[in-house]
């Protein structure tokens, strides 16, 4: 790779992150009003490039993606005094099969759908610690206690599943997968409350600008790389 070239790559390189991060940021600011979702950090990595073999001092840095992080950190709750509504205070997330797997949630809204299934709003079965869909009595309402425990006239029916993870990762909408040792899930159930997504709006549209910024700034850096490019090339053959 010759030497003019180098600031290309550099560039393209960042420009590539920038977009990444744009789509991340644009992601979060989507879902500021989701209940349970947990925003995204994306982390960054830096590569040095030698001058040549010989020397140790970098001329160029490449701009490297390391990941996208989850930051679990919990949202506010948000009081909606309907039974249907159940919130996580505490680590952990409750347990739902949807698409033939277990995925975890913090979106609590919940129903019996026709066959007695306790579902959320997309369907989705909640299951027990064994990963048993919950199936309870359409003609009856149920309460939930702090430990998660489900109760049709004062009877108990079954133990809402819920774990939690060192580490997840997104599996869309508002699901997201283990990708970590599992850990203690130290909680208490909410009726009556939503957790709010853990996203500050007014952060997340000031991120959302700066990534934007940042992605054209590459853009016009490497147009004006361009430019000079084909100037030097016109006084070479002058």
């Amino acid at each position: 790779m010759s030497l003019n070239m180098q600031p290309v790559y550099v560039l393209a390189s960042g420009g590539s992150r920038a977009m990444e991060q744009l789509d991340i940021q644009a992601n979060n600011l989507a879902n500021v009003s989701t209940p349970g979702f947990k925003k995204m950090l994306m982390t960054e990595m830096s590569q040095p490039v030698p001058r040549t073999e010989n020397e140790n001092d970098d001329l160029f840095v490449f701009s490297r993606f390391s990941q996208s992080a989850v930051m679990m950190q919990q949202g506010s709750m948000i009081k909606t005094d309907s039974p249907n509504d159940i919130a996580l205070s505490g680590s952990g997330f409750f347990e739902v099969r949807a698409g033939g797997e277990t995925l975890l949630t913090r979106q609590g809204r919940m129903h019996l759908d026709n066959e007695g299934y306790l579902v959320d709003d997309h369907g989705s079965q909640f299951v027990d610690g064994k990963g048993k869909p919950i199936r309870l009595d359409t003609e009856l309402p149920f309460t939930v206690s702090k430990d998660g425990t489900l109760y049709q006239e004062g009877e108990e029916k079954a133990q809402l599943g819920v774990r939690a993870y060192d580490a997840i990762v997104p599996a869309g909408e508002h699901y997201y997968r283990p990708d970590g040792a599992q850990a203690t899930a130290d909680y208490t159930v909410r009726q009556g409350f939503l957790e709010a997504s853990n996203l500050n709006a007014t952060e997340a549209m000031v991120s959302l600008i700066e990534s934007q910024r940042r992605f054209e700034i590459y853009g016009n850096l490497i147009r004006s790389l361009d430019q000079l490019e084909q100037k030097a090339n016109e006084i070479g053959k002058a």
